[in-house]
């Protein structure tokens, strides 16, 4: 007898659950794939920016940047142009 068709009790759900939970995690680790594939086509991105001489570094910070609304960005900025002055490096 296989642990999936195993029922405690007199009903199947530990079957029905079983196949669900089966079913869950093989979605979840498609899913893995995908997320695996899609980080390497950006890998192959930088690569490709940086054979053209572009640096992948700031492209990367204004990636970032581009994900954060203006307030956020001023706030930032604000505060590091306080960090800058209380090292003296402004």
């Amino acid at each position: 007898m296989m642990d999936d068709e195993y029922t405690p009790g007199p009903d199947s759900s530990y079957r029905v659950t079983a196949e669900e939970l089966r079913q869950f995690i093989e979605r979840f680790e498609r899913l893995e794939m995908e997320k695996k594939d899609i980080a390497d086509q950006q890998k192959e991105v930088m690569a490709e920016a940086k054979g053209r001489g572009y640096d992948t570094k700031v492209m990367r910070k204004i990636i970032a940047l581009r994900k954060k609304s203006s307030d956020e960005i001023a706030e930032e900025e604000a505060i590091l142009d306080m960090y800058k002055e209380a090292l003296g490096m402004s």
